[in-house]
C-alpha cells in the first residue's frame, strides 16, 4: 500500500508541474514580463499608489517611461515630468518624478551614517510634487516641480 500512495503523490506532482509549464508561456505571451520596463503588467497611464488616498491596489501598475535618455540627470526627468503634467499624462509624470528623486538620492555617505536622510532641498520639492499629484492637484504639483528644477540643476 505505501508504494501505491507514493506513486499517486508522484503522479500528482508531475501533473501539477506539467500544468504549470503549460500555463506559464501563455501568461508571458499576454505581456506579463515582470521587471521589463514598459512591458510589465498591470500597466497604467494614470498616476497611482503614491499615497493611501490614491491606492486602489497593493500592486502598483507599470507606468509609461518618460522620453529622456537612459543617462539623463534629475533635472531632465523633472522637466519631462512637468511637460507630462501639463498635457495630463499623470502616469508618465509620476514615473519621471520618481526617477528624478532616485537620481537625487544617489549620494555617498560616511560609514555608519547611512541612516541619515538626504538634506537635498530638491528631494523635498519632488516629494511634495508627488504628494500633490497623489491628491489629484496637478497645478500644485507643477508649482513644486518649478521650484525643484533649479534646485536639481545645482545638486551635486
Amino acid at each position: 500500500m505505501p508504494n501505491r500512495t507514493l506513486m499517486r503523490a508522484s503522479a500528482l506532482a508531475l501533473a501539477t508541474a506539467a500544468l504549470a509549464a503549460a500555463i506559464a508561456p501563455a501568461a508571458f505571451a499576454q505581456g506579463a514580463s515582470y521587471g521589463t520596463p514598459g512591458l510589465s503588467e498591470p500597466s497604467s497611464n494614470k498616476a497611482s499608489n503614491i499615497d493611501s488616498q490614491d491606492s486602489r491596489s497593493s500592486l502598483a501598475p507599470a507606468l509609461p517611461e518618460p522620453d529622456v535618455g537612459p543617462n539623463a540627470g534629475p533635472e531632465a526627468y523633472l522637466r519631462a515630468a512637468r511637460a507630462a503634467l501639463a498635457t495630463g499624462r499623470t502616469g508618465e509624470a509620476q514615473q519621471a518624478m520618481e526617477m528624478a528623486e532616485t537620481r537625487l538620492l544617489d549620494r555617498s555617505t560616511p560609514l555608519f551614517q547611512t541612516d541619515k536622510p538626504s538634506s537635498n532641498p530638491a528631494v523635498d520639492k519632488v516629494n511634495q510634487a508627488l504628494q500633490a499629484l497623489g491628491q489629484g492637484d496637478r497645478a500644485r504639483s507643477m508649482q513644486y516641480l518649478d521650484q525643484a528644477i533649479p534646485l536639481a540643476a545645482k545638486a551635486p
